[in-house]
């Protein structure tokens, strides 16, 4: 390994070093451990650390293909160590910021989204089902304005053909001989004096089963 590729893998490895400080912040500050469950932080430190592992071997790979010296993990540690000395405050606070400001992107674009796609198709669904029930309302008034004026139609129809019809049977009726009338008359009651008997019969035998179980308890 020359003297270039030696330099290249120290400032790699520091500059690896001060990146996996920042990554662990971030992913600490992501994370919130106290409000996740165990395994779930186990899994997700689990995934952390081999993906760190990987990015830094893949580094060593590009700059010396790979091969592992005593002071690449002290370069690691320099990085690390410096990042915590002089850069940890200043990236949290840009983090916070870039939290913040994503957070106020993510707000601005639901505001942006519900005011000028779903506020207008909300009015415009409610106006159009407003128009469809204003409508429907119209038409079932005029439908029933419709068979009303029908029914009275033929109600009145009926009227006309039946009373001259009526006034004709009562004619004939009137130059009936009394006595024929009369024998109708008296077989008209007749027959409907037995239909009520039936009738009372019926209600009499129907009344008595409907007290038999009251009488059984």
């Amino acid at each position: 390994m020359t003297l270039s590729t030696q330099f290249y893998t120290m400032l790699s490895m520091i500059g690896m070093g001060a990146l996996f400080g920042a990554t662990l912040d971030t992913y600490s500050r992501f994370l919130n451990r106290s409000e996740r469950n165990r395994w779930l932080v186990f899994v997700n430190d689990i995934l952390f650390w081999v993906l760190q592992a990987l990015s830094i071997f893949y580094i060593l790979f590009v700059v010396n293909f790979g091969e592992i010296r005593f002071y690449i993990f002290l370069a690691l540690l320099c990085g690390f160590a410096g990042y915590q000395a002089l850069i940890k405050q200043h990236y949290l606070s840009f983090l916070e910021r870039v939290i913040l400001f994503c957070i106020s992107l993510y707000n601005f674009g639901v505001k942006m989204v519900k005011n000028l796609i779903y506020s207008p198709i909300k009015w415009m669904l409610m106006l159009v089902l407003t128009l469809v029930l204003s409508l429907g309302k119209g038409l079932l008034s005029v439908i029933l304005f419709l068979l009303k004026a029908i029914l009275n139609v033929v109600h009145w129809a009926v009227k006309l053909v039946i009373t001259p019809i009526w006034w004709i049977l009562k004619a004939i009726w009137n130059l009936l001989p009394k006595n024929l009338t009369k024998r109708v008359e008296k077989l008209y009651n007749k027959v409907a004096g037995i239909f009520k008997a039936y009738i009372k019969k019926v209600y009499r035998v129907a009344k008595r089963f409907s007290k038999k179980p009251k009488d059984k308890d």
